[in-house]
């Protein structure tokens, strides 16, 4: 507590009496519950999350998709498990990304390649470049 106060004086920085608590066993703060034994999600969000109606429309998915999106460290596999909803959002970004698509450009047998790479349990991809611009992209 003296560290505290402390360091507010010393940043010149102060609290009012209030506002705060003291000596408590839990506390909640932006969505989760924080006590001694470690950190949790905040049960009323628990209890969102079970009122939610399915989705009907993309914007519904991404909505859902942030609110659980938020408490992804506490869920293992979250990626793999959200991936099928993930998919569905995906039509519009696709979308915008044909209708704006980058020129590619022509190699050149001559230059060197460049390959940058990635992959996860759920896909890969590539990039093939030459001279800092690309030549072309693949996934899968």
């Amino acid at each position: 507590m003296r560290i505290v106060l402390q360091t507010l004086r010393e940043h010149q920085l102060y609290a009012k009496m209030e506002k705060c608590d003291f000596w408590l066993t839990k506390v909640k703060f932006l969505g989760h519950v924080i006590y001694g034994q470690g950190i949790s999600v905040d049960p009323s969000k628990i209890e969102i999350m079970l009122q939610w109606e399915r989705p009907k429309n993309v914007a519904e998915i991404h909505s859902f998709l942030r609110l659980a999106g938020y408490y992804w460290r506490f869920v293992k596999d979250f990626s793999s498990i959200a991936a099928s909803m993930t998919r569905l959002t995906k039509k519009e970004e696709l979308k915008a990304r044909l209708t704006s698509t980058p020129v590619l450009t022509i190699p050149n047998i001559e230059e060197p390649y460049e390959v940058y790479s990635d992959a996860s349990g759920v896909g890969l991809g590539c990039v093939l470049m030459q001279g800092g611009q690309v030549v072309a992209y693949a996934s899968h």
